[in-house]
């Protein structure tokens, strides 16, 4: 059985957010520290992610003023605690192939030292020394004790409600180790 490694390239990679509220949308980006793919028989069957949240970054907001009390807020325990928590993982506990590209992935994914299983779709494509994965990640945040302005917890926001589920729109680019 032949293992190869396939090491995230950060400069390479990009990892955009959407959170929807009831009146719109904020999006930016956010950085991953490291991360890798495991193969084994030429099919995926492991590897993690470690992304850096101290990097969350907002692409839709321009005034720099209300740009960084918005990411002042995302940064505090509202959202991310990026003082104590300043990364989040995904660990690969299980890739099923769906077609010769398509992957259905399951893993831990850890925010504010808080677990829980995921599941998404990861597209890979790979040659001899280069993988490219992409896909959406849609992940509830009142799991992570992220419940500012959440209908859940919450009655009467009218429209401060801030959905539940955020998306994660992963493009990686990794080299064979």
């Amino acid at each position: 059985m032949e293992t190869q490694n396939f090491k995230i390239s950060n400069t390479e990679s990009q990892v955009n957010w959407i959170g929807k509220k009831v009146t719109g949308q904020h999006n930016g980006t956010i950085n991953i520290e490291e991360g890798n793919f495991t193969f084994s028989n030429n099919e995926l069957t492991g590897g993690n992610v470690i992304i850096d949240t101290t990097s969350i970054a907002i692409l839709d907001v321009t005034d720099s003023a209300t740009n960084q009390q918005f990411a002042g807020h995302l940064a505090s325990d509202d959202f991310f605690s990026t003082d104590k928590f300043q990364t989040a993982t995904l660990d690969i506990t299980a890739a099923s192939k769906q077609t010769e590209s398509d992957y259905f992935i399951e893993g831990n994914l850890t925010i504010k030292a808080i677990t829980h299983p995921i599941g998404f779709n990861l597209e890979v494509k790979r040659n001899e020394s280069d993988l490219k994965a992409s896909g959406k990640i849609i992940i509830d945040r009142t799991k992570y004790d992220m419940k500012f302005r959440s209908g859940n917890f919450f009655t009467n926001l009218g429209d401060t409600l801030i959905y539940n589920d955020f998306e994660l729109d992963v493009n990686l680019t990794a080299k064979l180790a």
